[in-house]
């Protein structure tokens, strides 16, 4: 086999293997929640401020809810839930993001998650929306934001 087909070869290899692990559509109900989800679906709303930076968009209330957030290194996250379907979600984060002056680095929508990479206020990171809270119109939030490089 020559150089050019065993490029060739791996690349094919390579698309099957990612296409394999794309996954096909979850079905609600039939797996429990992973614990962090759950405890971000269904859990109270946060008693202190969301470690986010000051110009952060601030959603209606009664569209998200934080109910967790954490520490890791440098790194901030937030997660709660989105009262809508992803795409609602996707849409209301993108809007306001870009309304806050923050810039957009990545943009992706599908049709049971989303992620918007953002940067602003000297920190850089990712709103992350998943259907993994059991209900169609309840969106699992998961943010990140640490010091941008």
């Amino acid at each position: 086999m020559n150089s050019s087909a065993k490029v060739m070869a791996a690349t094919a290899l390579l698309a099957v293997g990612l296409l394999a692990g794309c996954g096909g559509k979850k079905e609600s109900g039939k797996e429990p929640l992973a614990k962090n989800v759950q405890a971000a679906c269904t859990g109270s709303p946060l008693a202190a401020a969301p470690k986010l930076p000051p110009s952060f968009p601030q959603i209606e209330a009664e569209k998200l809810t934080y109910t967790q957030q954490s520490t890791v290194g440098p790194t901030n996250i937030v997660e709660g839930f989105f009262n809508g379907d992803v795409k609602e979600a996707h849409e209301e984060f993108e809007k306001e993001l870009k309304g806050a002056g923050y810039a957009i680095l990545f943009n992706e929508l599908e049709e049971h998650d989303s992620e918007i990479s953002w940067k602003g206020e000297g920190r850089t990171g990712q709103v992350a929306m998943r259907e993994e809270c059991g209900e169609g119109d309840k969106t699992y939030i998961h943010i990140t934001n640490r010091p941008a490089t």
